[in-house]
């Protein structure tokens, strides 16, 4: 970076340097080559300020951002606003699943854009983030209530996911949602399932009509869209195999009615004319959910006994009878909805005298399990559906009795077991065999007396 001044004659200044002079408007202007344009010309950025001083601090940033590599494209940045509304509707919506658009567009359209909505990206500081967790935290919902920690987060997680593509695609150079601290959510504390609360939840099973649903639940730890998605063809009884191909989830509805004859209802799904609802399946969470586990035989059992029931119910429906080939069905053979499920879960801890716990703890459950029985952390992922073996240490909890065998184990590693040797009265702080003098005594005897 240099001073703009006149060169010798025959001479040019170096490529890529930088120019810096005063104008005659009364402004110092900074021009600074930061690559090539897509057409082929020099990319060459303006910047204007009121003194020298201003203006090389506005040319050294461009440089840094040059070489460094994190240059954004050249043209007037997109504003907050214009960036998220292309974002959630041209390339969220065509990547991620339906209930993950639906929670982006909440926040985009609910708290980002009225927020943040009027800065340049390429402004966008991780203060004024903050400042906007702030105001959400304080801020009141629809229904007169403090917005809570989650949807805050959820917020936090929406523009950096968002300004993680633009960063991508060069529009900002770095992402401040990724330095701004993001608000803290406290966690609920999560306690699986102990063996003997298991064992009682697995006995009431075998007289719950799809019981076997959450068998596998407890047992192979199905995230509910997997356990509502099976579809017989997904079971191999000889192989004794069970494929994860898709999940079932629930859509919400759309009004089918038009603004110049509304139906009145305020949610969509009390409409007439709803349509693009209820349950779908869909996709499986990621890769790695798609899998196959292995079936214990126990289990197998209960499938196959699930399946002649679910036969019986088929030929009781009739024509009634929807046949979808879904593993855990209505009474006439459609999908049952997450809402149900929910409530067959509740009556299940009721009817087995179990406490209240999330149907998703039973996943926890599975996963400590797979640690009480030693399993390798690589199987897990497998068995789990993970794809990063970091959530094991979120799914996986210390049970006493695990604790209770570590400490067993380091109490062998350095001390042999101590072993019991009998009449060995006061050493071993019992009392003294019957007949046997005691210490005063032996104190008080002399040479000549025998004990």
């Amino acid at each position: 970076m240099a001073r703009k001044k006149k060169n010798p004659d025959g001479t040019r200044r170096p490529n890529r340097a930088s120019s810096i002079f005063e104008g005659s408007d009364g402004y110092w202007h900074g021009w600074v080559t930061m690559g090539v344009r897509d057409d082929g010309k020099p990319d060459r950025r303006h910047v204007k300020r009121k003194s020298e001083g201003a203006v090389i601090k506005a040319v050294r940033k461009l440089e840094q951002e040059r070489d460094s590599g994190k240059t954004r494209k050249p043209g007037r940045a997109w504003t907050v606003e214009q960036w998220l509304v292309h974002w959630v509707e041209n390339i969220a919506a065509q990547s991620v699943r339906n209930n993950t658009l639906v929670g982006y567009r909440a926040s985009v359209y609910g708290y980002l854009i009225p927020g943040i909505g009027a800065h340049r990206i390429d402004k966008l500081r991780p203060e004024h983030l903050e400042s906007l967790y702030k105001r959400m935290s304080t801020a009141t919902g629809k229904h007169g209530k403090n917005l809570k920690p989650a949807t805050v987060h959820h917020a936090h997680r929406t523009i950096r996911a968002a300004l993680s593509e633009a960063t991508r695609r060069g529009h900002v150079a770095t992402n401040p949602a990724k330095i701004a601290r993001a608000p803290r959510v406290p966690e609920d504390e999560i306690v699986p399932f102990t063996k003997e609360e298991a064992t009682k939840l697995l006995d009431v099973c075998r007289t719950r009509r799809n019981g076997a649903r959450f068998v596998i639940a407890l047992t192979l730890g199905l995230r509910k869209g997997e356990a509502l998605g099976l579809q017989w063809r997904d079971i191999d009884f000889n192989g004794r195999t069970l494929a994860i191909r898709r999940s079932l989830q629930p859509v919400k509805w759309k009004h089918g009615c038009t603004a110049a004859n509304p139906c009145g209802r305020r949610h969509a799904g009390h409409c007439p004319r709803r349509h693009g609802g209820g349950v779908v399946a869909q996709e499986v969470k990621s890769r790695a959910g798609r899998r196959v586990v292995a079936l214990p035989t126990p289990v197998l059992r209960a499938l196959k006994q699930h399946r002649k029931d679910q036969e019986r119910e088929r030929v009781q429906a009739g024509d009634l009878w929807t046949d979808e080939g879904w593993v855990f069905a209505s009474p006439t053979g459609t999908p049952i909805h997450p809402r149900t499920d929910h409530g067959a879960w509740k009556s299940l801890l009721k009817d087995a005298g179990v406490r209240n716990a999330r149907l998703h703890d039973a996943r926890h459950t599975a996963a400590t399990m797979l640690l009480v029985l030693g399993v390798p952390g690589r199987a897990v992922m497998d068995v789990m559906g993970w794809s990063h073996v970091a959530m094991t240490t979120r799914y996986q909890h210390m049970t006493p009795e695990l604790m209770t065998s570590i400490a067993d184990q380091i109490g062998d590693l350095y001390w042999q077991p101590e072993t019991e040797t009998e009449g060995s009265g006061e050493d071993d702080g019992g009392e003294p065999p019957e007949g046997a003098p005691t210490p005063s005594e032996v104190g008080n005897c002399n040479p000549n007396c025998s004990p």
